[in-house]
């Protein structure tokens, strides 16, 4: 079995100058490090750039092996030089939260000057590895922890959209969607299920538009309840999202709705959730 750690020195690299990082905190906002580099690769270059003072002993390396953490695994996504070069300035904004990074964390951050490196770019996006032991440690040294390679690709793939019986989402994380999956959603209409672990309720609604349930939800990413007067009432949430029933092409507004009322019922989403009619 091939494992990073045999790649990497195939590439003439000394196992011990460098570092792998798993990057996989997820933000309030619904934003990981996975979608920074899909979306925009500066700013999680420089997300990555900036690390809090805890971490300098154990990110001194010579170079960074830098990994993120899609839902069931872990990506390759670039070799970089690294090298620390001082105290991150106060008023840092962290891409990935788009807050002042003073306010993330009690300890004082560092910034590393770096740049991704031509070695093994013919893997990124391509390469996933078996983080393995020690999942909760984000940075491990590959001389120690020889990484299975777990498959190769031949071009950069998103996970296939599951479909609208099994598709789940957080509304957070409606806006940062494959585009295949947003295509799927924009072209379907139907009736959805809203619920949140936080406050234990459900609420039913549906998705009439020419947006279909992405157009919908939207609403809701935007400002929390799409209009909805029950919504309004409750204690925020991010609510988990998911389709109760996708309407045929043809379905009409009516249709539709009654079949909205339907779920209701079987949900009982007004004796013990948020509609109120």
């Amino acid at each position: 079995m091939l494992r990073f750690t045999d790649l990497l020195e195939q590439a003439s690299f000394e196992a011990g100058k460098v570092r792998l990082l798993r990057h996989q905190t997820k933000a309030p906002n619904g934003r990981t490090p996975y979608l920074l580099w899909r979306d925009d690769l500066p700013a999680f270059e420089e997300y990555q750039s900036v690390q809090t003072a805890g971490n300098r002993a154990g990110l001194a390396a010579a170079f960074w092996a830098s990994f993120v953490a899609p839902t069931g695994g872990t990506l390759f996504v670039g070799i970089y030089s690294a090298r620390r070069i001082g105290m991150a300035d106060p008023s840092w904004i962290d891409p990935l939260h788009g807050v002042s990074g003073v306010h993330l964390t009690q300890d004082a951050l560092d910034t590393y000057e770096t740049a991704r490196i031509d070695a093994l770019a013919d893997y990124i996006g391509r390469l996933w590895i078996e983080w393995c032991a020690g999942a909760r440690s984000w940075v491990q040294r590959p001389d120690r922890q020889n990484k299975p390679i777990a498959e190769l690709t031949r071009t950069f793939q998103e996970d296939a959209f599951p479909g609208y019986t099994h598709f789940v989402a957080n509304v957070s994380e409606v806006q940062s969607l494959p585009a295949t999956w947003v295509s799927a959603l924009r072209a379907a209409r139907g009736v959805y299920l809203l619920t949140s672990a936080k406050t234990r309720v459900q609420y039913v609604g549906s998705a009439t538009g020419d947006g279909g349930f992405f157009g919908r939800w939207q609403s809701y990413a935007q400002d929390g309840h799409g209009g909805n007067i029950g919504l309004k009432s409750s204690e925020p949430s991010d609510y988990q999202v998911s389709i109760l029933e996708a309407s045929s092409s043809s379905a009409s507004y009516d249709e539709i709705i009654a079949v909205e009322q339907l779920w209701k019922r079987k949900l009982q989403s007004r004796e013990m959730g948020l509609n109120r009619n």
